[in-house]
């Protein structure tokens, strides 16, 4: 099956977009299509820009909290000692 039998292909144009690393990506659009400002790169993940020199910074990824992290994002060393010395009174029968 040629092109005869299909018609003619759309207009496609080929942009160019550039990672943090360095790679560079080159989707195709439809020469009408509305072109993107960041684009995913199929290799690394990242997000690249159209502008060569000046490229989306990466995602910054936070890092794995425990739980009693979270607990001292909320309380303060005070409340976590008024905290354990209900619960040892609790404990002991003296409440």
């Amino acid at each position: 099956m040629g092109e005869a039998e299909r018609g003619e292909s759309a207009p496609r144009i080929r942009i160019s977009f550039w990672c943090s690393n360095g790679h560079e990506t080159q989707p195709s659009f439809a020469g009408d299509a509305q072109i993107p400002d960041t684009w995913d790169c199929p290799r690394c993940g990242f997000p690249a820009g159209k502008d060569r020199d000046n490229p989306p910074d990466p995602p910054r990824t936070e890092p794995y909290k425990t739980h009693l992290a979270y607990v001292r994002e909320r309380r303060t060393d005070a409340d976590g000692e008024a905290i354990l010395a209900e619960a040892l009174a609790k404990l002991r029968g003296e409440i």
